[in-house]
């Protein structure tokens, strides 16, 4: 699903009952944050403030 952030990822498996047997849902904040191993190298540990600013993650979102 597109989200104004990213893609917003929902896997969701049916076993044929009326509930959903398995639901995983992926933020788009989680994608932006685990290219910040990749965005962050050879910066200074100053540079981290700028670098997470730009993706504009929300915490709330990746924190699950």
């Amino acid at each position: 699903v597109e989200a104004p952030k990213g893609e917003f990822g929902i896997y969701l498996v049916s076993d044929g009952a009326n509930k959903p047997y398995r639901l995983k849902i992926r933020a788009p904040g989680f994608a932006h944050l685990s290219a910040l191993d990749e965005m962050s190298r050879g910066h200074m540990i100053a540079d981290a403030v700028a670098i997470i600013g730009t993706q504009d993650i929300v915490f709330g979102e990746v924190d699950r």
